[in-house]
């Protein structure tokens, strides 16, 4: 299940959706307008192996590693949100849930710093080339 937060704009979601990527956003299809940064992991641990999007780069915090979800924080531009979420749910290492879960990753235009549960070290992926 693929979250946007809700500071992600009206037209990067409607983008996403027209290239047939399954997204719920916060405020939207779930919980309420105006939710609180700290009440975003309890509502992540009640969906089914979510993998949450935000701009919002305080999630990309080692402690919030957890099992059960994955969050993206991106530093990019609000109009790139949706062409870099596509390019990350195609990367061959995070393609699927199973590959994605117990990890907090920060994507830029550069490429991925992934912390992962229960490693001492951050990894970097760079992007694949495109095809």
């Amino acid at each position: 299940m693929n979250i946007l937060d809700e500071n992600i704009i009206e037209g990067q979601v409607e983008l996403l959706k027209r290239w047939r990527i399954g997204v719920h956003q916060i405020g939207a299809d779930l919980s309420r307008k105006g939710i609180q940064d700290d009440e975003i992991i309890p509502l992540l641990l009640t969906l089914r192996r979510p993998t949450f999007f935000t701009r919002d780069l305080g999630f990309h915090n080692r402690k919030l590693c957890h099992q059960r979800y994955c969050i993206v924080a991106m530093a990019i531009d609000r109009y790139e949100v949706a062409t870099f979420v596509r390019r990350f749910l195609r990367h061959p290492q995070l393609d699927t849930q199973a590959k994605r879960m117990g990890s907090i990753i920060r994507i830029s235009s550069r490429g991925l710093q992934i912390w992962r549960l229960r490693t001492q070290e951050e990894l970097f992926l760079h992007w694949p080339p495109n095809r």
